[in-house]
């Protein structure tokens, strides 16, 4: 494996990919995210990816994973010669991320929606396995809180106290039944401590990621405003 590599070379691995499902906008709504996540807040290592005190990260918003798969190959959970082969006939790194052939996924998913019941019990069996260190980190899309089973989710993670349990929810304003109130209000009506953060501020997200076990789950709304450049296009 490749030594990691920095934030400003993400774009060039994500260049690499290319082809008409690579979804640049759903892919370049998680980067900065992922990248926090990886490198500074996750405890994962690329030499033991398997190893059952990690941490748990499930990119629920798995449409269009480029970035996932660019911020995996920064830090060496991928050679990074697979990445041009992305969505190939013989290639691992397939349109929707697969947990049994991409080495660090930790469950296969698409744009579904389903990432966050399977993380609520990922927690209850990590609990049930007395393992208190890994933490379980769900990525989901703010579009995706229009599937019922997350709000069923969000409630019984609330009165099971699961508190190894944070939930990113990257919102892009792209849910077709928005809350006026934005989407933590699902979270904060369960009792769930929500923070909002710019999604592109580093520091932003690292703090308000940081490990806080207090006994209930934890929301980080991560908003996306668009870039300079990308307004200018």
């Amino acid at each position: 494996m490749q030594p990691p590599l920095g934030y400003h070379n993400l774009p060039r691995l994500i260049a690499m990919m290319d082809g008409d499902a690579k979804h640049d906008a759903a892919s370049a709504s998680t980067l900065d995210v992922l990248w926090v996540l990886y490198h500074q807040v996750l405890r994962v290592d690329p030499a033991a990816p398997d190893d059952p005190d990690r941490d748990r990260f499930l990119l629920s918003k798995g449409h269009g994973p480029t970035a996932y798969y660019a911020v995996l190959a920064a830090h060496g959970f991928l050679p990074i010669d697979l990445l041009p082969g992305f969505g190939g006939y013989d290639s691992p790194l397939g349109h929707h991320p697969d947990r049994t052939l991409v080495p660090g996924a930790d469950i296969s998913s698409g744009s579904l929606g389903h990432g966050l019941g399977l993380g609520v019990g990922m927690a209850l069996a990590l609990r049930a396995q007395h393992r208190r260190r890994p933490r379980v980190v769900v990525l989901v899309g703010d579009g995706e809180l229009d599937e019922g089973s997350n709000h069923e989710a969000i409630a019984f993670a609330a009165a099971a106290g699961l508190d190894s349990l944070t939930v990113v929810v990257v919102d892009n304003a792209s849910a077709r039944h928005r809350a006026s109130a934005g989407p933590g209000a699902a979270f904060a009506a369960q009792g769930w401590p929500v923070e909002i953060v710019d999604g592109r501020d580093h520091q932003a997200l690292a703090t308000a990621l940081a490990d806080r076990r207090d006994g209930v789950p934890r929301a980080v709304i991560a908003e996306i405003h668009p870039r300079v450049e990308e307004v200018a296009a």
